[in-house]
């Protein structure tokens, strides 16, 4: 039992020594061995997890929830994190992390739309979009939380709704959302915020005056190694027939727009340095668009890159290019 313990303290201060690029603006975090584990969420230190796979992915905690005053006033769902607005009756931003195994869909939708009992003021209702015109539209897909049946409910919270157009909705957002889903598989896990840009005088629908942006953001990390990289997107809640790629922007400049501070525990020269610029071409635009009980089909076919980087070795980045290479690569 002493061994065991010193080996669980090795494990502790090692992995502490890695995640100390991480600001330690959290509470301190647990320490678990284990081989593709998910968070256990149902425990009360759950949040606070570090979860080492096969092959020692070490990720910091909390690396996907922006800055804020009160941490407090954050929510935690199973999946998926939020900070919900009052005056909007919606979210200000959801975040998570998406690995490439949750993107192997395992339950249906369940297209219950519930009121969020986390919120203690209330959140909007089915009456606020009744007759209005508007999508009750995901800010955390569905597509992304169909890995358990707890995950798929919550993902149908009023909370992770926001009026969105129609065409938007359906079209270009839900593009986007099957990208990030062939990135998950592409890179191994993302971290994902994403949210409306909010501000005064914006229209709004039903009896709790439910806001109607006129924008919706999404930013995402890539924590992977060798190649670390981020990227962010502004889009119209309007259809649109464009590329994707027409509506990446730097994160400084969603942030701008947002008044947000995303990862903010990532040492501060390389979040300048990954937040200031913009590398199209450091992303696969080509996204995988699986449907129904295809996904799992299709998801779970991904290959690993046959390319070879400078060392010699072959590339760890997962594809599900047909070329069986990776954006790097192709």
């Amino acid at each position: 039992m002493r061994k065991n313990k010193s080996v669980l303290f090795g494990f502790i201060l090692f992995f502490g020594a890695l995640c100390s690029s991480c600001n330690d603006v959290r509470p301190p975090v647990k320490v678990i061995p284990s081989k593709n584990v998910k968070r256990d969420t149902t425990s009360s230190t759950s949040k606070d997890s570090i979860v080492i796979s096969e092959e020692h992915v070490v990720t910091c905690p909390y690396m996907e929830i922006p800055a804020t005053e009160n941490e407090k006033s954050i929510i935690y769902h199973t999946a998926y994190s939020l900070l919900y607005s009052e005056e909007h009756e919606q979210a200000i931003w959801i975040a998570y992390e998406l690995t490439s195994e949750e993107t192997n869909k395992k339950f249906d939708r369940s297209d219950k739309f519930i009121v969020d009992p986390a919120i203690k003021t209330g959140s909007a209702t089915n009456a606020d979009y009744t007759g209005s015109g508007y999508d009750r539209g995901h800010l955390a897909p569905a597509a992304d939380m169909s890995w358990s049946n707890q995950t798929m409910q919550e993902s149908f919270y009023y909370s992770n709704m926001s009026p969105q157009d129609q065409s938007f909705n359906r079209g270009i957002w839900k593009k986007l959302e099957e990208l990030v889903r062939s990135w998950a598989v592409e890179n191994k896990s993302l971290y994902v915020v994403t949210g409306p840009i909010l501000s005064s005088g914006l229209s709004t629908i039903g009896p709790n005056n439910v806001s109607v942006p006129n924008y919706y953001y999404k930013v995402l990390l890539d924590y992977s190694q060798p190649d670390i990289k981020a990227i962010g997107f502004i889009i119209p809640n309007q259809g649109s027939k464009a590329d994707l790629s027409s509506f990446a922007v730097s994160i400084d400049k969603v942030e701008l727009l947002t008044g947000l501070n995303f990862f903010p525990n990532l040492p501060d020269q390389q979040e300048n340095s990954l937040e200031s610029s913009i590398c199209t071409s450091c992303w696969s635009w080509k996204a995988n668009k699986p449907s129904g009980r295809e996904q799992t089909s299709k998801q779970s076919s991904s290959v690993q890159c046959s390319g070879i980087t400078k060392k010699g070795t072959q590339c760890k980045r997962m594809t599900l290019d047909p070329s069986g290479f990776c954006y790097q690569h192709h």
